[in-house]
């Protein structure tokens, strides 16, 4: 019974359906029909004009995103426990050539104004330092919370003012937007972030991700960045595919409730006292001894601890009812 990572989860259906329709001769690369389409589905989707590109992991859209944002000589601004910093073995610096990460404070992975303008007021403007070009906060966060509508435009407005870039890692964004109620364009452009990186492999898809850029003339460089990194699938479609499907119907919309729903199950049952954070979106961080484990261990349960005298539980849009009702009750029991 796996808790420990949304990545295990199965491909939906769905995205099963489309690979397999997409399985037939097609022009090569992203010049098919199905990838033609992506501009014009994440525009009705978001309310605005947007340039998307799909590819094949969430790491490839951050780090191509923060390179069209950010300078070689620049610095860009995040939270210490964001993925960029913690989980992508330097990919963020590498496509950027060089641009360095400025690691800001704040509960539960989340950076503030306040945080990010004093981080800001540490750098002195001149030859000698890296000059901060652009602000990266992850949607829901490492820690499972979510920024609210006002939290990223208070943060967008920051970045007006300072002629930063603006960018939100996504791969949690489906249960974002499920667990807020606001709209995907009131979580992103109308907030005033420029590039997104919308998960859709933590969320059914089966290697798929999407870049989005509301600010479309963002996109050209990075098609060629693309291509040099070694991410322009030749068949591209079938990428394409997977993220249409999910789109189509709102599946990814639904398959976040799911897995949101099956997290505050979870919750529940761990109470406030065991709980770290609160429980925003498809993670749980709680607080369990080394022997409590084990006993959870002992029963099927995985996941994986989370420093000391902690555990984080990640649900999935397919996690069986049944397991989660089971790992409810065995925490009730600890």
């Amino acid at each position: 019974m796996r808790f420990f990572s949304d990545n295990a989860a199965a491909a939906c259906p769905e995205v099963m359906a489309a690979l397999a329709a997409a399985n037939r001769l097609d022009t090569a690369y992203d010049g098919d029909a199905l990838s033609r389409r992506l501009d014009g589905v994440f525009s009705d989707l978001f309310g605005t004009e947007v340039a998307a590109l799909w590819v094949a992991t969430g790491t490839a859209a951050n780090a191509l995103a923060l390179a069209a944002l950010c300078p070689p000589h620049g610095s860009i601004v995040c939270h210490r426990d964001a993925h960029i910093q913690n989980d992508e073995c330097g990919a963020p610096e590498f496509y950027t050539h060089g641009a360095k990460l400025l690691l800001a404070d704040g509960a539960g992975a989340k950076v503030t104004p306040d945080t990010v303008t004093a981080l800001l007021e540490g750098v002195r403007d001149d030859v000698h330092q890296a000059q901060p070009a652009a602000l990266s906060i992850t949607n829901a966060t490492e820690y499972g919370l979510v920024y609210a509508p006002d939290e990223v435009a208070a943060l967008g407005a920051l970045c007006r003012a300072r002629g930063l870039g603006f960018h939100m890692d996504g791969a949690r964004f489906a249960n974002a937007v499920a667990s807020s109620g606001a709209t995907p364009a009131e979580l992103t452009w109308k907030a005033g972030v420029d590039a997104l990186s919308f998960g859709f492999a933590k969320n059914g898809g089966m290697c798929a991700e999407a870049l989005l850029f509301f600010r479309p003339e963002l996109k050209a460089a990075t098609l060629y960045r693309r291509k040099r990194a070694g991410h322009l699938l030749s068949k591209g479609r079938y990428l394409a595919a997977q993220i249409l499907a999910m789109l189509e119907d709102e599946v990814w919309l639904r398959n976040a409730r799911a897995a949101n729903r099956a997290a505050a199950r979870l919750a529940g049952a761990a109470g406030e006292a065991r709980l770290v954070l609160p429980v925003e979106a498809n993670e749980l961080f709680v607080r369990v001894t080394p022997a409590e484990a084990q006993r959870l261990r002992d029963q099927g349960f995985d996941f994986y601890d989370w420093g000391p005298g902690e555990a984080r539980l990640v649900t999935s849009w397919d996690s069986d009812p049944a397991a989660v009702d089971a790992l409810a009750a065995a925490i009730r029991a600890l």
